[in-house]
């Protein structure tokens, strides 16, 4: 297939189908994605989430995660097929040859609710999440999202943890789901090189923190409260960083169950920043050295 269908070589391991009806069972795994609600409760039921880009899902390819089929533009191949070929994709002992769909920018409108112009997007296989002993071993640094419900924000702090030397991300029971398809997106895909499980119970959780060694720092606005300045000119050696949601911030178990509580000294007559915003702003100045 050529860039718009012909003369591409099909790799081992991979089937490529050319799809035109948006109702298509095949494509099942594709439907509703505009839908936050349906989307948010189906995909961890049914063991999916979505890769949306090939630089997405080369990332989610390299560490080690597998797709269960591929849907995307004709042109898309030539880069999409070497990429799943390169990761073995359909090729491992044991491993289904894993379909491609391919359908014109009509019919990938209709299936997916949206202009899909970023490659390719893919059904993966979600995996397990870790225990939270695992995803600590060797961290220094630590973030904490509390009930953080805007996937934009979620895929922005992965993106600012690991960019800026956060070891591991846990969330709350009642957070966005990290693995959520705009997530994944906002994150470039950052979300699978950074290790995250869910903190639970909440906020009992904190009391785990401690017994592995953390000290705790609630990221808030008290009368008792230190300069963010003063936390970073001699920081603890295992730190844990809680961010709140967006709006009300911390609960107030929370900030009780904290060991400090920090503030991010301002001016300008503002009181506070973005959650996204703030988390950058303290993952840099506590940074480990």
């Amino acid at each position: 297939m050529s860039a718009s269908g012909a003369d591409v070589a099909v790799p081992d391991g991979l089937v490529v189908d050319h799809v035109e009806d948006p109702a298509d069972p095949r494509l099942g795994d594709y439907t509703d994605l505009t839908d936050v609600a349906l989307r948010r409760r189906r995909e961890p039921a049914e063991g999916l989430y979505m890769a949306e880009s090939s630089t997405v899902l080369e990332r989610a390819l390299r560490v080690g995660h597998r797709p269960r089929s591929v849907l995307l533009a004709p042109r898309w191949l030539p880069e999409v097929l070497p990429l799943l070929a390169a990761h073995d994709v359909g090729r491992r002992p044991g491993e289904a040859p894993v379909p491609v769909h391919v359908a014109e920018e009509p019919a990938l409108r209709a299936i997916t609710g949206f202009h899909l112009h970023r490659g390719a997007l893919a059904a993966m296989q979600r995996p397990v999440l870790p225990p939270l002993a695992e995803v600590l071993e060797g961290a220094r640094r630590v973030a904490v999202l509390e009930d953080v419900v805007d996937h934009t924000n979620v895929g922005a702090v992965f993106r600012s943890a690991a960019a800026l030397g956060v070891d591991a991300v846990l969330v709350t029971p009642r957070c966005a789901d990290p693995l959520y398809r705009r997530s994944v997106r906002v994150s470039m895909g950052t979300v699978f090189q950074v290790p995250w499980t869910r903190l639970d119970p909440w906020p009992g959780g904190l009391d785990l923190l401690r017994d592995l060694g953390f000290t705790v720092a609630a990221l808030a606005l008290s009368d008792d409260s230190v300069s963010l300045d003063d936390l970073a000119a001699d920081p603890p050696e295992r730190l844990a960083l809680v961010l709140g949601t967006e709006g009300d911030g911390l609960s107030r178990a929370a900030v009780a169950g904290s060991d400090v509580v920090v503030r991010i000294p301002m001016a300008g007559g503002v009181d506070s920043l973005n959650v996204a915003a703030a988390g950058a702003v303290a993952f840099w100045a506590l940074r480990a050295r």
